[in-house]
């Protein structure tokens, strides 16, 4: 019997081509923690049926490629398009923000030691100020 596994496509950007994320869980051989771990399957879809989302089912074939040896049996649930753009959208401004905040925090630490600085500078000013006026 051949093996099926579902998964969730990653990619559908190949043409018949579905990149697809099958997460497992398993105990660890030494320390015997349950850890999570994925495998990305190289699935054939002949009609372009599923899209980035989509929960499906796959099965073993014969080799189509030289990493491609999954077929698509059948999508599960299919992903709401616009909710996949959005969730695209949303990690694309929050990458925005965090470069933008670390920007912000070198700029700042490079504008305080100007600043001590010049502070300085007003300091060595003032002084050789009033001593001329107590001389004179």
């Amino acid at each position: 019997m051949r093996t099926k596994l579902t998964g969730t496509v990653v990619s559908d950007k190949a043409n018949k081509t579905r990149r697809v994320s099958v997460s497992r869980q398993y105990r660890h051989a030494k320390y015997g923690k349950f850890v999570r771990g994925r495998t990305i399957c190289h699935v054939h879809d002949e009609n372009n049926e599923s899209k980035e989302g989509d929960r499906v089912e796959i099965v073993e074939s014969r080799p189509r490629s030289r990493t491609k040896r999954w077929e698509l049996v059948r999508i599960l649930d299919a992903a709401d398009q616009i909710a996949v753009e959005a969730a695209k959208a949303q990690a694309a401004a929050d990458a925005e923000i965090e470069a933008a905040a670390a920007g912000t925090e070198k700029q700042q630490a490079q504008a305080e030691p100007a600043g001590e600085e010049s502070q300085a500078n007003e300091e060595a000013n003032d002084e050789p100020e009033t001593r001329d006026e107590t001389e004179a």
